[in-house]
């Protein structure tokens, strides 16, 4: 870290109670202690987020200085901050923090390949926020701390509320990033997954530096080697999907590919758990345990049982877990050159089909649009699915043009010749509010066929208007939910919010105007 940096920090470095990179169970004695949260039956903690259930994309902000203002894709998801207002936040935060009896501290990495991985550490006004980091990123062994020079820092004090007034924000919540200083500043929020997500996001700049493609993606390996990839946007199903009891994971979120294959970006699991159940999903649900964080889950008064149902708080429940809970795990978490590439979409709509095989210009078509529905709580103030176009499944989290991502999987999709499906997990037999979700485990079939190659030559049926080429068998499936327009009562209906979907996604790729005409020409038949 730079010496400009360490001094910024130094009130935080030599603190009279800095606890450094303490061991899980040391953390949980500290979270009771400090009542943070409680303890739950299966012997993971349980906080409570308070109003921020959820990510603050609109409390988002990127420095804009001479360091990365020629390279950030400045608007609406990257909205610039002046320096000075950072400096001024850092300031306050960091004397704000000092000022506590205890503060804590995580030094670990981001990325399992250990070429392109980033040193970075974490100071936290809780020690629950410490326990989600060390579960989330990746530890670093007792020779790699001694040695550990972080070249990114984030700094987290969620009672601390900015004046938007005097600080330049748009409310009391900053998350802040300044590639100049190497820094992080997240305030008045609880909701741990800004860490996550802020750590995401630079890595979303860096890692293309280095001509590494980072995804947001999870990712899997089967018994020959066989590697997919998994993307979406939240609550769309990549951590079930990749949780497979018949392939080993490589990692439930994020992802870098690079020269030798696919790495994992994290060092643990960040699942929703709205439903979740030990039936349905084994290997999340047995994951919970020990040192794992549950947010805003509704323990039970008497046995503090988890009660998975229940949406109280928010439908964005959510497990946080080091990834050796899983037991069907690939360590580390580096695998080949994928095989197979799954678009997930949760289309709330209820008109695209379950599962059709992409072409490579349809597979980049789809990609810019990163179209799905995002999910009740998964963002302050979405309370039903709303239809929203994501570029790369990712948008929110990436600093760059998504033009760039793009290109680079483009490039990777000729190169090592991967297959690529659109998923649709959302709803079938109607759109939100009359149809229903489809069913996990003809996702799970069909997903399956997919990734053992039964589908790279079946007989299919091409979409007259999103032009999909749609399977019209696979085992385990009614063949009535393999055509969307069959699972509907009032055909009428299907089409006309068919064609009202077809000519969203028309009107969202006006924007991209550097897209090549194959590319244009691969979306929805329909046009009006």
């Amino acid at each position: 870290m730079k010496m400009v940096e360490k001094t910024l920090l130094n009130e935080l470095y030599v603190h009279k109670s800095l606890h450094e990179n303490l061991s899980v169970p040391l953390l949980v004695e500290k979270i009771l202690e400090r009542e943070e949260a409680i303890l739950s039956e299966n012997g993971a903690i349980r906080a409570t987020t308070g109003k921020y259930t959820g990510r603050s994309p609109e409390d988002k902000f990127i420095v804009k200085d001479e360091v990365c203002e020629k390279f950030v894709d400045w608007g609406k998801v990257n909205q610039p901050i002046e320096e000075k207002y950072f400096d001024q936040l850092y300031l306050k935060v960091v004397d704000y923090l000092s000022e506590k009896e205890e503060v804590f501290s995580f030094k670990g990495f981001a990325g399992a390949d250990k070429k392109y991985r980033l040193p970075i550490q974490v100071f936290t006004e809780y020690a629950w926020h410490n326990l989600f980091a060390r579960q989330l990123f990746i530890t670093p062994t007792e020779e790699e701390l001694e040695n550990h020079q972080a070249d990114f820092t984030v700094v987290y004090a969620p009672t601390f509320k900015a004046d938007p007034e005097v600080d330049g924000t748009h409310s009391e919540t900053f998350i802040i990033i300044s590639f100049k200083k190497r820094v992080i500043l997240i305030g008045g929020t609880e909701y741990a997954g800004e860490i996550k997500k802020s750590i995401f996001s630079i890595m979303n700049y860096l890692l293309p530096q280095q001509n590494i493609l980072s995804m947001h993606c999870s990712a899997n390996v089967g018994p020959e080697g066989d590697v997919a990839l998994f993307f979406g946007l939240s609550g769309t199903g990549k951590t079930t999907l990749s949780a497979d009891p018949y392939r080993r994971l490589i990692g439930d979120d994020e992802h870098g590919w690079g020269p030798n294959g696919v790495f994992n970006i994290e060092g643990g699991c960040y699942a929703k758990c709205i439903n979740l159940s030990e039936e349905k999903e084994p290997q999340i649900y047995n994951a919970i345990r020990f040192g794992s964080v549950l947010e805003n889950v509704i323990l039970d008064e008497t046995t503090r049982m988890p009660d998975y149902d229940d949406t109280s708080l928010t439908e964005n429940t959510r497990a946080a877990y080091s990834i050796e809970n899983i037991d069907n795990i690939i360590t580390p978490s580096i695998a080949g050159h994928p095989n197979a590439i799954i678009f997930l979409t949760a289309d709330a709509s209820g008109t695209l089909p379950p599962i059709s095989k992409l072409s490579k210009e349809q597979a980049m078509y789809h990609f810019l649009s990163g179209y799905t529905s995002k999910l009740a709580g998964t963002e302050r103030g979405v309370t039903e699915p709303q239809a929203t176009f994501s570029a790369c499944f990712g948008s929110p989290f990436l600093p760059l043009e998504p033009s760039k991502y793009a290109k680079m999987l483009g490039e990777k999709i000729d190169q090592y010749n991967a297959t690529v499906f659109l998923v649709n997990t959302g709803w079938t037999g109607g759109s939100y509010g009359v149809g229903n979700r489809m069913k996990l485990s003809y996702t799970r079939a069909m997903v399956h066929s997919a990734l053992e190659g039964e589908l790279n030559s079946v007989e299919t049926f091409k979409d007259e208007i999103f032009g999909l080429e749609i399977p019209v068998q696979i085992p385990g499936v009614p063949d009535e939910v393999l055509i969307p327009r069959n699972t509907w009562q009032d055909k009428d209906a299907y089409d006309q919010a068919a064609k009202s979907l077809a000519m969203e996604f028309h009107k969202n790729f006006e924007k991209f105007t550097q897209a090549s005409e194959e590319i244009k020409q691969a979306g929805p038949v329909y046009k009006g």
